[in-house]
């Protein structure tokens, strides 16, 4: 497993000029390895050049507000978390879009206006799966998509649909960030940039594993 130190370097090399400097998906994962290391300023650069390359990835403008807040600078933080907040409210990205409205709550900033989904939410027949990445009625996976507690988790709380808009995000990370799954250290950037797009944070993720059966 890399640790923090090697993941930035092998972002860093991803995103060069010479390299591929356009690869949102590579400064996104950038953006998280400068976050570990509480290197909070370059982490919102990253993360501001990914959506700048990317202005639909939610969870970008969630993570960049962040560490503008950690780095200090309110100001920027409002306006990033603002803006992904009516990216996120738009493309129905309900995790992200409740995470930032959690951060700007807590910076004393009202949530933007948007087209909200509530009322068509309360007309859905009692029993309706419901996605908790979306908020939106889907279909039920009939399965769980991998063993573990985290396939258990998606099953319960991610749409076949959902999963399935990942399973093709999966093949723009594995092209775009060049990954070979038979190495460990790509597969376990690969299950990263998957959980995050499912809405999985690591608080999250230490949470399902808590709570995962303990195997006798």
């Amino acid at each position: 497993m890399m640790d923090t130190a090697q993941r930035i370097a092998q972002f860093e090399a991803m995103v060069r000029p010479e390299a591929d400097p356009n690869n949102d998906m590579a400064w996104f994962s950038l953006g998280q390895a400068y976050s570990q290391a509480a290197r909070h300023a370059d982490a919102a650069r990253a993360f501001a050049r990914c959506t700048a390359i990317n202005p639909d990835m939610s969870k970008a403008y969630q993570l960049g507000g962040q560490a503008l807040v950690a780095a200090g600078d309110r100001d920027s933080a409002t306006k990033t978390l603002i803006t992904g907040y009516e990216v996120a409210a738009r493309r129905g990205d309900r995790m992200p879009m409740n995470a930032i409205g959690d951060v700007l709550t807590s910076l004393g900033v009202a949530l933007p206006k948007v087209a909200g989904d509530t009322a068509a939410n309360a007309a859905m027949p009692i029993g309706t799966f419901m996605d908790a990445k979306t908020g939106r009625p889907g279909t039920k996976m009939g399965r769980p998509p991998f063993r573990g507690p985290v396939g258990e988790w998606i099953a319960a709380n991610i749409s076949q649909e959902t999963f399935n808009d990942w399973i093709k995000q999966g093949t723009k990370v594995i092209n775009e960030m060049r990954l070979d799954l038979s190495r460990d250290q790509d597969s376990e950037t690969y299950d990263q940039q998957m959980r995050e797009y499912l809405g999985i944070d690591e608080a999250l993720l230490a949470q399902i594993q808590r709570d995962a059966p303990a195997k006798k």
